[in-house]
């Protein structure tokens, strides 16, 4: 059913307004007052009063403002009609003869100039209108910070009060302890002085109230300290101030330097929307991962690198592939400043997501020298990652790649580390990729040829491919560790990589009671930036 009164709130029946009834859009798509969206919210979960979609909220700050509302608003109420007095019709009057076609030519350039900068002045005011209500929308959630900060800082004051409490406690005890002490100390040089009988007994049996008396004070020492709710308070309070202390310091370190937009024939919240780096989506490119580890040269740039970074770190950027067979997606995640790339997987793409092409960030990777990464773990936890150099562009490093990203289907994610030869000796070495079972079957190669020119090494931490029956003829995609260096003399064939970090991982691994319980639990290849 079609409004007729767009610039009423459905539910309440009031004009919208810039202060408690700003109209906000829910993700199903209806718009309303904030009032009544605030009403509306029940044991944090929002029915949508039109189609009764559920939203979980908490408040209706959570929902964006609806700025071209407002800005609809804003031309209905210039279009109203203004009452003008009644007067009497006249017949236009005939252009004055006396000014020329040139001039009259003149005079309509100069009309349509107006109205052109009219038009101009109404659209930059309907975005000033739009930029007020941002600002607005950003007072509003600084206030609401701000009630948190001082939350923060009342939990701090709390927390310190507790310590004070706790130290004045301390001080008494310690206060007592001491006297005690003291007291135990002159009864040692009380019974070093007794002569009589008499003496003795009444020494010993001040002596005997004294250590009780320092006895009863250890144990209350013991029961009393540490006051488990003083001490979880603290750390939990410092923690938490921390924590927000070391954000702030982080996002005011990446725009310490600002700079200006400069010339730019975008709206005003087009710029907006560039400084704080609000990134539309599916506009995310593989350019935007590598200005992630390059010096900003802008304030622009600083917003958006940040507000990149900040979707990786949600997982809210993957990368995709589509063909015959439907849609599957990789994660990138950022882990210790080095991006990674997961593999290829038939699973949902998170909601909102910004998405890339698989082909153009594998694409990022230099052929003649990748790192890929297997996570082993066992027992039911993830024990570490094995990053592993691959050079140079051989068949077997290709292969090897191949397998790690998923790209054709196949991956070693979830395979099993089957086989451990020469275990405790030198020339130590564990066997895995059998992508096709986990039973000690399977491991096709996914190239139809893997010949090349291969080394040969016998260095711990070396890959090579497993190929037996003839070394001359790898013809698998089995992979072979060496955790220990061979002796003098011996090598291993077919090697294409090295383990650059992680060898303590392996060897954990081929040390474990069963080496068929060790599982890549994930793999993948490091992105270069």
């Amino acid at each position: 059913m079609m409004d007729n009164n767009p610039e009423e709130c459905s539910v309440c029946f009031n004009n919208y307004d810039d202060t408690l009834l700003r109209p906000r859009t829910l993700p199903c798509g209806h718009t309303f007052c904030s009032k009544c969206i605030d009403n509306a919210i029940k044991n944090g979960q929002l029915n949508c009063p039109s189609c009764r979609a559920q939203h979980s909220a908490t408040a209706a700050t959570q929902f964006p403002i609806s700025y071209g509302m407002e800005a609809f608003i804003r031309k209905l109420k210039g279009m109203e009609v203004v009452p003008v007095k009644t007067v009497p019709t006249k017949p236009n009057k005939a252009p004055t003869r006396g000014i020329s076609k040139k001039l009259r030519s003149l005079v309509e350039e100069q009309k349509s100039s107006i109205s052109s900068l009219i038009t101009s002045c109404e659209e930059v005011l309907s975005q000033l209108g739009e930029y007020r209500g941002q600002l607005g929308d950003w007072q509003t959630q600084h206030l609401q910070l701000q009630d948190r900060l001082y939350a923060l800082v009342e939990q701090n004051k709390s927390a310190m009060k507790l310590l004070e409490l706790e130290d004045t406690s301390v001080v008494d005890m310690t206060t007592q302890g001491e006297e005690g002490k003291t007291q135990l100390q002159a009864m040692l040089g009380s019974l070093d002085t007794v002569n009589t009988a008499q003496e003795v007994d009444t020494t010993i049996h001040t002596a005997d109230e004294c250590s009780m008396k320092v006895e009863d004070w250890v144990q209350k020492c013991q029961e009393l300290f540490p006051d488990v709710n003083t001490v979880h308070t603290s750390v939990k309070v410092q923690e938490t101030i921390r924590e927000a202390l070391e954000m702030t310091t982080t996002e005011t370190g990446a725009t310490a330097d600002p700079v200006h937009l400069g010339d730019s024939d975008s709206s005003i919240m087009t710029k907006v929307q560039e400084i704080t780096g609000e990134i539309p989506q599916k506009e995310i490119t593989v350019e935007d991962l590598r200005r992630m580890s390059e010096p900003v040269k802008s304030l622009v740039e600083a917003g958006r690198v940040v507000a990149v970074k900040r979707l990786v770190e949600a997982g809210r950027v993957v990368a995709v592939q589509e063909d015959q067979d439907g849609r599957r997606s990789a994660r990138i995640t950022l882990q210790d400043g080095q991006l990674y790339l997961h593999p290829l997987l038939r699973q949902p793409t998170p909601a909102h997501a910004h998405t890339l092409q698989e082909s153009d960030v594998v694409g990022v990777l230099d052929p003649s020298c990748t790192l890929a990464f297997l996570d082993l773990g066992w027992a039911g936890s993830t024990r570490g990652r094995v990053t592993i150099r691959l050079t140079p562009d051989t068949p077997l490093a290709r292969q090897f790649v191949l397998l790690c990203t998923g790209q054709r289907g196949h991956t070693f994610r979830n395979t099993k580390l089957l086989w451990v030869g020469r275990k405790g000796h030198s020339g130590e070495w564990v066997k895995g990729g059998k992508y096709e079972s986990n039973d000690g079957e399977g491991g096709a190669p996914l190239l139809p040829d893997l010949q090349g020119q291969y080394r040969e090494s016998g260095r711990a931490g070396a890959v090579g491919s497993w190929f037996w029956p003839f070394p001359e003829a790898p013809r698998s995609a089995e992979f072979v560790i060496i955790t220990r260096v061979f002796r003098a003399g011996q090598q291993w064939p077919c090697v294409f990589g090295d383990v650059v970090s992680g060898l303590d991982v392996v060897r954990a691994a081929v040390n474990h009671s069963d080496i068929t319980e060790v599982t890549v639990v994930d793999c993948g290849v490091v992105l270069p930036l």
